[in-house]
């Protein structure tokens, strides 16, 4: 299937990216930000491989494993990684005290999106050409954690004195906005498809924050 192998190639140009991102670092504080576009990379072959399990029988094995492996990334590591990434970057302490906010709130969509996926039944099915990801979670607390979720992966962005980061913050609101939109009942894999120019987005600013700075004597 053709998406099925997009997957697959999404996840050599996100490894170039992630790679050229991590030969940027300079410095220990940088590497969860540098290593965003290789976390993509990871859950963009994890779904190629869903593909095929849910495609061929031969794979249907792979199948729990990667649909857990592909939210875990998406609703575990994501909300907490951005804001603790950029968190590790910032200098302003007025900032950091915010940005600590940030991370906590993060924190706490991990912690209860882990509890669900370790507690309730999950699947995958393709529709279309798409994955859709069927998933059991208790309905009270779902508009909250929803929110947070939005507010713990774009506002850090905003939030952050680091030159440039706000077009993170643009880049990951236009997506998911887009994808909302015209992919509703998708959202979870096709938002994924924009992991590209948000990795594009990562590479630039890591570029930006260790170019050296030219002092005329």
């Amino acid at each position: 299937m053709l998406f099925r192998h997009c997957k697959f190639w999404a996840g050599v140009v996100l490894a170039a990216i992630g790679i050229a991102s991590i030969k940027k670092v300079n410095h220990p504080s940088q590497i969860l930000f540098a290593a965003i576009p290789l976390m993509f990379c990871v859950q963009q072959v994890t779904e190629g491989f869903l593909w095929l399990a849910l495609a061929k029988p031969d794979y249907a094995s792979l199948q729990q494993f990667t649909t857990n492996t592909f939210l875990f990334i998406a609703q575990v590591v994501w909300p907490l990684c951005v804001p603790l990434s950029i968190l590790l970057l910032e200098k302003n302490k007025k900032r950091i005290m915010g940005l600590k906010l940030l991370v906590a709130a993060g924190a706490v969509v991990s912690i209860y999106l882990g509890y669900c996926l370790l507690t309730y039944p999950v699947n995958a099915k393709i529709i279309g050409y798409h994955i859709s990801y069927g998933q059991v979670y208790p309905v009270r607390p779902a508009g909250l954690i929803g929110m947070l979720y939005i507010i713990a992966t774009i506002a850090p962005a905003f939030f952050s004195g680091i030159k440039r980061m706000w077009y993170l913050g643009v880049a990951i609101l236009i997506s998911y906005i887009m994808t909302k939109i015209f992919y509703t009942d998708y959202i979870v894999s096709v938002w994924c498809f924009f992991a590209s120019v948000i990795s594009i987005v990562v590479l630039a600013i890591m570029y930006k924050m260790t170019r050296p700075v030219l002092r005329l004597v």
